[in-house]
C-alpha cells in the first residue's frame, strides 16, 4: 500500500489542526525518534533471527543437500533412460530410416563382384562347377 502525495498533505493538514502549529514541530522530532527506533529495533530483530535460526538451519541442509545430489543425478539418468524406452516402444513396427553414409555405401559397392565383361551367363555356370566336380569326387565318380 503506497501513500501518495494528497493523503500526506490531507495527514499533515490534520495534525496542523489536531495539534496546532506551536507544538507541530515538537511532535514530528518525536514522530522521526519513534520511526528510527522502531527501524532499529526491527532491524536488530531480523539480524538475530538470521543468525540464530537461518544460519544454523543453512549449515544443518548443507550435509542433506550434498547428499541429496547423487540421487538427484540418479533421478535425471532413470527419466532420461524412461524417455529413451517410451520412444523405442513408440518406434515399434515403424519402418526405420537410416541413411547410409558415403563410406558404407562404397564398402557396399566394393564387395559385390562385378561380373566379366560381355559373359553375364557365365558367371553363374562357373560357380556351380566346382560344386558339381566335389560331389561327384565325394561319391566316387569322375569328372565330366
Amino acid at each position: 500500500m503506497r501513500i501518495g502525495f494528497m493523503e500526506i498533505v490531507v495527514v499533515f493538514v490534520v495534525a496542523l489542526l489536531v495539534i496546532g502549529p506551536d507544538k507541530l514541530p515538537e511532535f514530528a522530532k518525536k514522530l522521526g525518534a519513534g520511526l528510527r527506533a522502531f527501524r532499529d529495533a526491527t532491524h536488530d530483530l531480523t539480524s538475530e533471527i538470521k543468525e540464530n535460526v537461518v544460519e544454523p538451519l543453512e549449515e544443518a541442509q548443507a550435509p542433506i543437500r550434498e547428499a541429496m545430489e547423487p540421487l538427484e543425478e540418479m533421478d535425471r539418468e532413470i527419466k532420461e533412460n524412461v524417455k529413451e524406452v517410451q520412444i523405442s516402444l513408440n518406434n515399434i513396427g515403424k519402418p526405420t530410416k537410416k541413411p547410409a553414409s558415403k563410406q558404407e555405401k562404397r564398402a557396399s559397392v566394393s564387395e559385390l563382384p562385378e561380373p566379366p565383361a560381355g559373359d553375364a551367363a557365365s558367371a553363374p555356370v562357373e560357380a556351380a562347377a566346382p560344386e558339381t566336380t566335389a560331389q561327384n569326387q565325394n561319391e566316387g565318380g569322375e569328372n565330366p
